[in-house]
């Protein structure tokens, strides 16, 4: 079933949560592997990242009802808030289910341009990728694996009516866990980063067009109109191969936590984010903007060991940087004053150098107390798109973003995740993220332009941020060729 964002009064339909638990020896490869095949599969995690990011990796197929809202449509958020609505779970009578578990509920994306209907932001970037806007599956079947547990969970939702048992459900969901065991993912080898060669890559700006409006953000915040932008470019080149191989080879070499795989019958997102936007849980909320980035190389050599700490330091140190970070902790805790009771809001971890397979990032966390009824729009409302990927203040940035950039952003910077059958929620931003649709492969990359910015330095960010999901696509294309 899929409803494209109609507006229509539903009957409120009551989940009962059923689940088991038990230890499993399947990789996650292989899982992600065979989820892949399956109809309309959505892969959160599914990577060894996972357990320093929220701890659980999440299997999903086959969804109840698919919820899409396209671009120009009319009241977006009363439409999402009544698909939203129209499922709620019955208390159960006990549960030994972890806390912040995904429990079966809504999962998909949601693109930067939702933010024109929060902000009256101009319309000038061409859409050439055409995507909805907002993409949501109902998933009634989930498998769970808890990395810090080393367990596996099964877990169904009954519905009344439904044709299917809860107990055929959770079946079902074993029996995929048992084939997982009997294949093998493809081993894709790794490609140097230093053989890739962005230039070579369709681009939707020149490097002196970009220079040239690094130059042109700094003069808009010299004069007062903003303090911060982040400013992107999008690379685009041939892809053939199957989707589900670039997630593999991600997951293997540059495992993310906020990691995230959605298949459709037209297009597929890989997505490789360090970056969490939103977690929930309970009626605590909390966000985790990045900002600051600096390479870091394998740690093969002597030299490379030197050059790493060399710049994992300079990153620490750098008063540029954490000036951007700071403007982006304002901002968010701006954000949540607008959702959170009085006094709650705080910076629960300071800035913070966070280290991954192919980058150093700056990070830090802000938090706060949701107010009692708090609806997930409302959240949406208030935060979305997060404040690390537009810039201070985030209006003014985004009209920035809108007038300099050439094409939309579409799920680049927007968010994917799970919004849970019990109110938790747990979304990504989507960087890091490659779009694969019509054989072709979209990867953007970003930075934050602040006043002493410097135009070759910005540029050269940008490339080490792409550099990772090129050097991806360029292996997986080429095992597709042999």
């Amino acid at each position: 079933m899929s409803t494209a964002g109609t507006l229509t009064k539903s009957k409120t339909a009551i989940c009962r949560l059923h689940y088991r638990d038990f230890a499993a020896d399947v990789s996650l490869d292989s899982l992600n592997e065979l989820f892949s095949a399956l109809p309309l599969p959505c892969i959160l995690g599914g990577n060894r990242a996972k357990a320093d990011a929220d701890g659980f990796s999440y299997w999903a197929c086959e969804p109840k009802e698919v919820f899409e809202i396209e671009t120009n449509c009319d009241e977006p958020f009363d439409r999402l808030q009544a698909a939203l609505d129209k499922y709620n779970l019955e208390p159960p009578k006990d549960s030994s289910l972890p806390t912040g578990m995904f429990r079966g509920g809504w999962l998909g994306y949601f693109s930067y341009e939702l933010g024109r209907y929060i902000e009256r932001i101009p319309e000038t970037a061409v859409d050439d990728i055409k995507m909805p806007l907002v993409r949501l599956g109902f998933y009634d079947k989930v498998i769970c694996y808890g990395h810090k547990q080393k367990r596996f969970w099964v877990i169904a939702l009954e519905l009344d009516g439904d044709l299917e048992s809860p107990d055929d459900k959770l079946d079902r969901m074993e029996d995929i866990l048992k084939k997982a065991r009997q294949i093998t993912a493809p081993v894709i080898g790794e490609v140097c980063l230093e053989d890739i060669n962005p230039s070579s890559l369709q681009c939707n700006m020149t490097r002196d067009y970009y220079l040239r409006t690094v130059e042109k953000i700094r003069r808009y915040i010299y004069d007062g109109l903003v303090y911060q932008v982040n400013f992107s470019q999008r690379f685009c080149c041939d892809y053939t191969a199957e989707p589900v191989e670039l997630f593999h080879w991600q997951n293997r070499y540059n495992p993310s936590g906020y990691s995230a795989y959605l298949g459709s019958d037209d297009f597929a997102i890989v997505s490789a984010s360090p970056e969490m936007f939103v977690t929930v849980i309970d009626d605590r909320i909390s966000t985790k903007p990045i900002k600051g980035t600096r390479r870091r190389l394998p740690q093969t050599s002597d030299e490379n060991i030197a050059i790493n700490k060399n710049n994992f330091e300079e990153l620490a140190d750098s008063a540029k940087e954490q000036a951007e970070l700071n403007m982006i902790i304002d901002l968010e805790r701006n954000d949540l004053v607008r959702i959170c009771e009085y006094g709650t809001r705080t910076v629960t971890q300071g800035r913070a150098i966070e280290t991954y397979p192919t980058v150093f990032h700056a990070v830090a966390t802000v938090g706060g107390k949701l107010r009692p009824g708090t609806t997930f729009c409302e959240i949406l409302k208030a935060m979305f798109p997060g404040g690390s990927i537009t810039g201070a203040p985030k209006i003014s940035a985004m009209n920035i973003i809108d007038e300099t950039e050439p094409t939309c952003r579409g799920v680049y910077t927007g968010s994917i995740g799970y919004i849970s059958i019990d109110g938790s929620v747990c979304l990504n931003i989507a960087i890091r993220t490659v779009i694969i649709k019509a054989h072709k492969a979209y990867v953007q990359s970003g930075g934050g332009i602040v006043a002493d910015s410097d135009p070759q330095a910005e540029y050269e960010e940008t490339i080490t941020k792409a550099m990772a999901l090129l050097a991806g696509i360029k292996s997986v294309q080429r095992r597709a060729y042999e």
